[in-house]
């Protein structure tokens, strides 16, 4: 199956600030912008994507720290305990990094692909990038609530041998 990679949009551009909407029904066109969502993901080696990050102001952020695949529709926390100081970069802002302060347990309800409503209790990792993830389906980015926002240096390009 062919891959399919929407475009990521950068910081500065206005979809990134506004909120998405609500999915009010499953039908085809959700279903490949999931797909292509996480084609886009992969393809640019992040842990997760929100709709506004392709352009798209729907409620859907797909998510993979290394544990599975996971997508969500619709998503909202319903719970958050704790509090951790952690570095966190974004797809949308691949220059920058800051310190942000989440919640280290969140308890989300979402719809899955089939439209059937889940929950999910993400700790650490998971927690943060479903926060982050639903921040910017609200028009928010890290950026807003981060300390020590500097810019990172870009990765090293793999270097080839002769």
């Amino acid at each position: 199956m062919a891959m399919a990679l929407r475009p990521i949009r950068f910081l500065g551009e206005q979809v990134l600030r506004r909120k998405a909407k609500d999915v009010e029904k499953l039908d085809a066109y959700i279903i490949q912008l999931l797909n292509d969502m996480v084609d886009t993901m992969y393809q640019n080696r992040g842990i997760g994507l929100a709709a506004n990050q392709v352009g798209v102001l729907k409620k859907l952020i797909v998510i993979d720290i290394g544990e599975g695949l996971i997508k969500l529709i619709n998503p909202r926390i319903l719970k958050k305990e704790g509090s951790e100081v952690c570095t966190e970069a974004c797809l949308s802002m691949p220059d920058m990094l800051g310190e942000v302060d989440r919640a280290t347990e969140v308890t989300v309800k979402a719809y899955d692909e089939k439209f059937k409503p889940f929950e999910i209790t993400g700790r650490g990792l998971l927690a943060r990038v479903l926060q982050h993830e639903i921040d910017h389906l609200q028009g928010r980015l890290f950026i807003d609530m981060a300390t020590n926002v500097r810019k990172c240096p870009p990765p090293e390009e793999e270097q080839e041998n002769p």
